[in-house]
């Protein structure tokens, strides 16, 4: 844990794991976290009010990496910004998402660290993820594209340019804390699970930030882990999220909300999966009638 830094800088960097449930996840992660070649780093893990007993499998496995418990589940963006609110009062220059389905490379910090040194105009690093157990299928190059007049966001390619990416997935997002201290942290009232990061991304470029991507990352993930056996409410809560953000950032609303969620919709229905269209629909309602 006390690792000389091999290269890059000696920006102390706090590395946040959101916990829910998934214990079994999170110290797979924490293995993986063990083997980095950066030195000035410190652990943080956030449990998210979890219903198992998590909290004690965490700390007997790793005693020593500091666990912060919430009172109550926050969502993604709340249990994350418990973690980085606390990473900024230990005095942390950059701050690294994590989902706790990952497992990382010895140099991915490292890596992280350099790419984000090249400018200081770049508030946030994004990863390359790739399928736990395939290791070669991508499931997202660092982050990709919105077309705010149809709601549809794309992952990118290796061949696109990362300073046009509109967004980073926060499965693997390192953050600059002045950055962050600038515009802010996740919007947590406004998005319990998805897009929070889309978000934030936008108001990072809307600001004169810039958003970058450590292509020599490799980044093992088990994509919607969290969620995997509740596609339901996967469902609702992608479609809440989304059309509070097409709200604020969207130039015809109500074009780009009807499209996406039509669209959302009709897939769930040719797919006979009943429960995930009334889902997407019951998300799509009380986002609605949500007061901007």
């Amino acid at each position: 844990m006390n690792e000389k830094v091999l290269v890059g800088g000696d920006k102390f960097v706090a590395i946040v794991v959101l916990n829910w449930n998934g214990w079994r996840n999170t110290i797979n992660c924490l293995s993986s976290l063990q083997s980095l070649n950066y030195g000035n780093k410190k652990i943080i893990i956030v449990d998210n009010a979890s219903g198992d007993d998590s909290c004690f499998q965490i700390e007997k496995a790793y005693p020593d990496v500091t666990l912060l418990k919430s009172k109550e589940n926050l969502g993604f963006g709340g249990g994350c910004n418990i973690g980085i609110r606390y990473a900024i009062a230990q005095g942390a220059d950059y701050v690294w998402l994590l989902n706790n389905d990952t497992v990382v490379e010895p140099s991915t910090l490292t890596t992280l660290a350099i790419e984000m040194e090249q400018d200081l105009k770049t508030a946030a690093v994004g990863s390359i993820m790739v399928e736990m157990e395939s290791r070669t299928r991508v499931q997202a190059w660092g982050g990709g594209f919105i077309n705010l007049y149809s709601g549809r966001a794309k992952h990118s390619k290796f061949t696109d340019n990362p300073r046009d990416l509109d967004y980073l997935t926060a499965a693997s997002l390192l953050l600059r804390v002045l950055a962050l201290e600038h515009v802010g942290l996740f919007n947590e009232k406004t998005y319990f699970m998805y897009w929070e990061d889309v978000d934030l991304c936008f108001r990072l470029k809307q600001s004169g930030w810039q958003l970058s991507v450590a292509q020599n990352t490799h980044i093992r993930h088990i994509e919607s882990a969290s969620l995997r056996n509740q596609k339901a409410l996967l469902h609702y809560y992608f479609s809440y999220s989304s059309i509070q953000f097409l709200k604020r950032y969207s130039p015809t609303p109500l074009i780009s909300i009807t499209v996406s969620i039509t669209g959302r919709a009709l897939k769930m229905l040719i797919k006979g999966n009943w429960s995930s269209f009334l889902a997407v629909i019951k998300g799509a309602y009380f986002s609605l009638i949500k007061s901007h």
